[in-house]
């Protein structure tokens, strides 16, 4: 948000005054050059000495700028204080409460203005915003066509107003505001706004429009010189590109982006310190989420004579169970959201984190700003991102022999370390499923059920081509999917009609909690996974309610996880080469109920003994690779490749 801040009066015969005003003059040259702590002192010199409301409201956007958003408050405050009819005071203030996470006192700021004073579009775009913060998103979405209507061309508004629409589930819409965008000009932000575009159709599963897009996106990546600071958005590479290189090089454009915004802290070297050796564990996830169902068990069974944990979450508080058994699974838990990336990182600092662990990786609510000042000696990243960072500031990126081979250690700019096993944790403790018919959830009970539980980007025409052909091959069969959003399941039923198959032959649940999800899982037949991207979290449920997963194992990290899952319950028949193996092997299984019923007994068996669902051991295994970490850079060795090896 940029706003249009006023000129003081020109300064007359009183001496403070014209002080005040070469102090002005000072702190805009300061704010020229980003210099914001400085600036910030000149504008707040020049509002003693002269009672201007320009100054204090120049003061005001340089502490903000400058990280002091508390101070910030206070001073808006003040100068609403003194006239209510300020507006542009209101917007301050709220862009401040907004850089200390409290959204909703934001919105309420921008709500007292008084009714008689214009709002425009800084005060439109602003409420819009606080309220996308705060999860109003309807209602966010009218202050921005509030914003828009005076200004039509705002191409940020439209991106803005797209993101809302997608949190709302309509990624079409959300897609349409995008393009918009685009066409208007986001200037540095185009091909970050592009890659969005491509994940936005592909979740609306509009495939020819995301094809094209990321045709666009492909060639414009490659045209970028190399090593060289861009934002791009990663993430859609990740997942949809099966180019492990072509996604390195969009990573590592990124992770250098984000490092000219941020200066690093002075280099904290790995010393030996005599006292346990000090985990942080970063991350926005730390409530109903994939990344806590998975880590709990690992998180509680730390050990706590050898290790001090610490969670440090930058996201909400969501008061759910599970939040409450993350925060007891920690030793120290500490809640930085609403913290600056450059508080963040000094906080770390503070606590003396050996290891830091980046567990989100480029994808929404990013920590890497954090990351790149360097306040731990040993930077690694794990579970939140499907491949490689880019970042020349996390040393290790923690992975296994099938998703992170040694041999592909040009993929990655970090070095590898291998786990033993799989990469994922898993939580023996998880709810069970409970017995449940088919019928509860809408499905025969005499038809072979084939579960296809993806978020809906996973699924290309590729795929779902070949989802169709099963459907054609084995009569008496359904497909059962998620209905991710607001849109799929339309776009869904319109592809299935253009492949022949009836409507009826496609079931759509509904997203349930996670006892439910796993009950409703158990009924399923067979589990079909995705490419380039697998399932990941859910190819572990599936294995974990006794369903088999036939998977086909590609090039790159994302699309390898669930070979590596199916490999650590000793189940790499069901992994495939090509999706002619693949076809074959379903159609194998869909019309084999006694060895469908085998592998349920096998994998169930996995619950009691297995090693894919022993939290208390991944913890171990965990532990020894940190160790190995920390002693290499404790002798001042750099980081190096950590192959798989047991913990003693």
């Amino acid at each position: 948000m940029s706003l249009q801040l006023p000129n003081p009066a020109p300064p007359g015969v009183s001496r403070a005054q014209a002080r005040a005003h070469k102090l002005w003059q000072a702190g805009q040259s300061h704010a020229r050059r980003e210099q914001w702590p400085l600036a910030a002192q000149s504008f707040e010199q020049a509002a003693a000495l002269h009672d201007d409301a320009a100054y204090a409201l120049a003061a005001t956007h340089a502490l903000i700028k400058a990280g002091r958003a508390a101070d910030a408050v206070g001073r808006a405050r003040a100068i609403r204080a003194a006239d209510p009819r300020a507006g542009i005071a209101y917007t301050l203030e709220s862009h401040a409460l907004l850089g200390l996470g409290r959204a909703e006192e934001s919105v309420e700021c921008l709500r007292t203005l008084p009714a008689d004073v214009g709002r425009d579009l800084d005060h439109h775009v602003s409420l819009a915003v606080s309220l996308q913060r705060s999860r109003r998103h309807e209602e966010a979405i009218r202050s921005f066509f509030d914003a828009l209507a005076l200004k039509m061309d705002d191409a940020l508004s439209h991106f803005r107003l797209g993101m809302s629409f997608k949190e709302l589930g309509m990624k079409a819409e959300a897609a349409e505001c995008v393009r918009t965008a685009i066409v208007l000009g986001l200037g540095s932000s185009d091909l970050a706004a592009r890659a969005q575009l491509v994940f936005l159709e592909r979740e609306a599963c509009r495939w020819a429009a995301a094809d094209e897009a990321m045709a666009g996106l492909r060639v414009a990546v490659r045209a970028l010189p190399a090593d060289t600071p861009v934002e791009t958005g990663p993430f859609p590479h990740a997942v949809l590109v099966d180019d492990p290189l072509e996604q390195l090089k969009v990573a590592r454009h990124y992770a250098l982006h984000v490092a000219q915004l941020y200066r690093p802290l002075p280099r904290r070297v790995a010393r030996a310190h005599g006292g346990r050796l000090r985990i942080g564990y970063l991350s926005a996830d730390f409530h109903i989420h994939a990344t806590s169902q998975l880590m709990a068990q690992m998180l509680e069974c730390h050990d706590r004579s050898a290790f001090e944990v610490t969670l440090l979450s930058s996201g909400p508080d969501d008061k759910s169970a599970m939040r409450q058994r993350i925060v007891a699974a920690s030793e120290r838990f500490e809640d930085v959201r609403g913290k600056g990336f450059d508080a963040i990182a000094r906080r770390v600092r503070e606590l003396e984190i050996d290891i830091l662990v980046d567990l989100k990786g480029a994808t929404n609510d990013t920590l890497l700003p954090v990351f790149t000042q360097r306040p731990a000696p040993l930077q690694v990243g794990w579970l939140g991102f499907p491949g490689t960072t880019g970042a020349p500031y996390i040393d290790y990126l923690i992975g296994d022999g099938v998703v992170t081979p040694l041999a592909d250690a040009a993929h990655f700019s970090e070095k590898i370390a291998q786990m033993p096993h799989c990469y994922q944790p898993n939580d023996a403790h998880r709810a069970l499923p409970r017995p449940s018919m088919r019928a509860d959830w809408g499905v025969a009970d005499d038809a072979i059920v084939l579960c296809a539980f993806h978020q809906s980007y996973k699924i290309s025409a590729e795929v779902f081509d070949r989802w169709c052909d099963l459907l054609h091959r084995l009569p008496g069969s359904v497909l059962w999917l998620l209905q991710w959003n607001a849109n799929v399941r339309e776009t869904l039923t319109a592809a299935a009609a253009e492949r022949g198959i009836a409507a009826a032959r496609l079931v759509f649940a509904p997203l349930l909690p996670l006892q439910d999800h796993l009950s409703r899982l158990a009924c399923a037949d067979l589990y079909l996974d995705a490419w380039p991207c697998n399932a990941h979290t859910t190819a572990g449920e599936a294995l974990w309610v006794g369903v088999p997963v036939v998977t086909l194992r590609g090039a790159t990290f994302a699309q390898r996880v669930a070979a590596s899952l199916l490999h650590t319950v000793g189940l790499d028949e069901l992994v495939c080469a090509d999706a002619d193996a693949y076809t074959a092997l379903a159609i194998d299984l869909a019309s084999d109920a006694t060895r469908r019923a085998a592998l349920r007994e096998r994998l169930l068996a996995q619950r009691r003994d297995g090693v894919l669902f022993d939290g208390a051991a991944f913890a171990r295994d965990i532990e020894a690779l940190y160790l190995r970490m920390w002693a290499r850079a404790v002798a001042g060795q750099a980081p190096a490749p950590l192959p798989a090896a047991l913990a003693a």
